[in-house]
């Protein structure tokens, strides 16, 4: 059975605006105790007694570190690129591979996007909405779903990949934002993240850094 002290700690673990306003400071404990011993239905005067120093205890191995200036730092020097007209396949994973290859070399040879992402049942085709006809006339049979009136944005950060907790801090703008991201990919210093086109102007006010 979980500690107090260990429900508490997976509970602010688990609720990133709780943990952010908890790192920085500007936290109500008090108020803060009850609502984790509601949620947890552990109401009790003692419970909500140990929350609270729970939480206090938890603060100190949280506090802002150099890492998270780091960070800002490290966005605030990217460059951002935009490319609208994304559209997305999920397509069967019986695909013919070499069909896929066949289209993306057709595609690349145009100097256009294309990217594919294999999973376990599914893979995953992004091109620009002027190429959906290729995929379309190709797996025309094996298209399981069709997402267009998408956008990609690139965001190239020289040192993303040995700086920790970068991917978690730029996942969590979009959170906070309530921006879905339709798709994450990351190559060497680039993220590439997709979202819907609508999106964009919202994303663009947090992504200046």
């Amino acid at each position: 059975m979980p500690t107090t002290t260990e429900l508490t700690q997976a509970y602010i673990s688990e609720h990133r605006s709780v943990k952010d306003c908890l790192r920085k400071g500007v936290i109500n404990y008090s108020a803060l105790s009850r609502v984790i011993a509601k949620e947890l239905d552990i109401e009790k005067k003692t419970s909500k007694e140990a929350i609270l120093i729970a939480a206090r205890r938890f603060r100190e191995k949280i506090k802002e570190s150099p890492m998270e200036d780091r960070i800002v730092e490290l966005f605030k020097k990217s460059n951002i690129e935009i490319k609208n007209n994304i559209v997305i396949y999920t397509l069967d994973k019986g695909s013919y591979p070499e069909a896929l290859l066949e289209i993306e070399g057709a595609i690349k040879k145009g100097r256009d996007l294309f990217f594919s992402i294999e999973g376990s049942k599914t893979i995953t085709v992004i091109v620009q909405e002027k190429n959906a006809g290729q995929v379309e006339r190709r797996f025309k049979n094996t298209i399981m779903r069709k997402h267009a009136g998408l956008s990609l944005i690139t965001i190239s950060s020289p040192g993303i990949e040995s700086t920790p907790g970068a991917v978690y801090h730029l996942s969590g703008l979009f959170f906070e934002s309530g921006i879905n991201i339709e798709e994450f990919m990351s190559c060497h210093d680039d993220t590439l993240i997709v979202i819907e086109s609508k999106s964009v102007p919202q994303a663009m006010q947090f992504l200046k850094f």
